[in-house]
């Protein structure tokens, strides 16, 4: 059985937990001092001394309170209480980690057949009786995430409701894909692809996740006589949208930072990846591995939490011309909103898709900030909008999937007018 790496890089998750607990212990207050001599005219000591906790009447009992609920009766005590706290905390989290790299579930969901392929790329055929549809996952992420895990299959599900999903999985990218721009895939894997699915039964619903939906819109706007309706899930247009432009702006500035790693690799590492997201929400991981550790073990909650940590330890390197156009054009520039983004030398213009389209937009997203997804819906001329919630994940994955996105996603497909 292979071990697992997660969470990766754990160098790194490690270090922001001591950073985490070096900025408790520095904020502490420090006993209060002896009152330092007045002069005539001086302030009163108990005004506000510089560098000491306040002494005014509001003060002293909010620090009293604090002392009391942590069981301290001086600051002194409420160190100790403070430190005890983290040492607690910090054995949960290894506690976590330690029960998630020891848990025995492995994904060993059957692959469907393959369609089509083309080098490292393929597209799998769920079967089912209904209009096709087609999921285009990120470059960035396995495309297990839409097959987690039985009674958690978001294809499977859709397969046995009345569809015929058909999924694009990106493989690995070797030699080949290492030059690859974003049209490259764009205009040319994924259209031939959609190509390929169209030949399954007529032009196709295009859904794409995430950077899918960026990647899927651009290759409806191409060609728009295969691709009947567009879904566009958790989707980005707006990178500085939800007072993320600074952010936006700094993760492009990592740029020279990332090159050497680029320029051994032909690509821009998975942990680097890992890293980037981790920058959205640097304590997450600790908090989910020390939630992790209270669950039993064999609870389906626990199995469902290691097949999720699975598949996000388990990317894929991006190619490190897309890294470049990501990072310094969507981020950095935010290229897609101020129509600066172009596919083979072609704006991509959302206003410019005159067919159906579904966006689903998960209130919880901190990957793709809602806001940043609703700058999109305002650009389609008529666009049917899901606002669930869930998180970017969950929305797909979750536990309450099912209800939150498969469902109205199924019966929106379902419900639209036959092809002519």
């Amino acid at each position: 059985m292979t071990p697992r790496r997660g969470p990766r890089p754990l160098p790194a998750h490690l270090t922001l937990a001591l950073a985490r607990a070096w900025l408790a212990t520095a904020s502490i207050p420090q006993p209060f001092p002896a009152p330092p001599p007045s002069s005539p005219g001086s302030r009163p000591w108990n005004a506000s001394w510089p560098g000491f906790a306040p002494r005014s009447p509001e003060g002293q009992a909010e620090h009293r309170r604090i002392l009391s609920a942590l069981g301290a009766a001086e600051a002194e005590g409420f160190r100790a209480a403070v430190l005890r706290h983290l040492q607690a905390e910090d054995a949960a989290l290894l506690r976590g980690i330690l029960a998630y790299r020891d848990h025995p579930w492995r994904r060993d969901l059957p692959a469907p057949p393959t369609f089509w392929s083309e080098g490292p790329a393929r597209l799998l055929d769920y079967g089912g009786e209904g209009p096709v549809t087609l999921f285009v996952p990120s470059l960035v992420n396995r495309a297990a995430v839409l097959d987690l895990m039985p009674g958690h299959s978001m294809l499977r599900w859709l397969a046995a409701a009345g569809l015929r999903p058909l999924l694009l999985d990106w493989g690995e990218p070797g030699p080949a894909e290492h030059g690859f721009t974003l049209t490259d895939w764009i205009a040319g894997r994924l259209e031939r692809a959609l190509a390929a699915a169209r030949a399954a039964g007529g032009p196709v619903v295009l859904a794409g996740y995430c950077m899918g939906g960026l990647l899927t819109l651009a290759a409806a706007l191409r060609r728009p006589e295969l691709v009947r309706a567009l879904v566009l899930l958790a989707t980005p247009w707006d990178f500085h949208a939800g007072g993320a432009a600074d952010r936006a702006r700094a993760t492009a500035n990592l740029l020279p930072l990332l090159e050497p790693a680029m320029a051994a690799t032909g690509g821009l590492p998975v942990d680097a990846l890992q890293l980037l997201f981790a920058g959205l929400d640097p304590f997450a991981i600790a908090r989910k591995f020390r939630a992790f550790g209270r669950l039993d073990p064999a609870s389906p909650r626990a199995a469902h939490f290691v097949a999720l940590e699975d598949w996000l330890n388990d990317g894929v390197p991006l190619p490190a011309p897309v890294a470049r156009e990501c990072l310094a054009g969507w981020y950095g520039q935010n290229t897609p909103m101020a129509g600066a983004w172009h596919v083979a030398g072609r704006p991509v213009d959302p206003a410019a898709w005159a067919g159906p389209a579904f966006l689903a937009i998960p209130r919880g997203d901190r990957i793709v900030p809602p806001e940043s997804a609703r700058a999109l819906a305002a650009r389609l001329p008529d666009p049917t909008v899901l606002d669930i919630p869930a998180g970017h994940i969950g929305m797909a994955a979750g536990l309450r999937a099912e209800t939150a996105l498969w469902r109205p996603l199924r019966d929106w497909i379902t419900a639209l007018p036959r092809p002519t």
